[in-house]
């Protein structure tokens, strides 16, 4: 019988990061810190990473996103540090 664990955490980490972009965007909808703003979209684009590791290792077996879960990664890192530098500067 297959273990269904990685499944499991890889859904769990999907919705962490989902929940956490929401948070971070409703908080910044109310207080309008433009560090709350540049930690969404990280979160978001995190989530997305998420996605994609659903999509590759549970769904689309067949099919290798790993290029595109790279690439969101990095993005979604290059995003928070572009926001700490650009806070900085202010």
């Amino acid at each position: 019988m297959r273990l269904l664990g990685p499944e499991v955490v890889y859904g769990l980490c999907l919705l962490t990061s989902a929940l956490c972009a929401g948070l971070l965007t409703r908080s910044w909808a109310r207080s309008r810190q433009p560090l709350l703003l540049w930690s969404a979209a990280c979160f978001s684009l995190l989530a997305l990473n998420n996605l994609l590791v659903v999509l590759d290792r549970v769904v689309m077996l067949d099919t290798d996103l790993t290029a595109g879960r790279q690439a969101t990664a990095l993005l979604a890192v290059g995003v928070l540090i572009y926001g700490f530098i650009w806070e900085v500067d202010r």
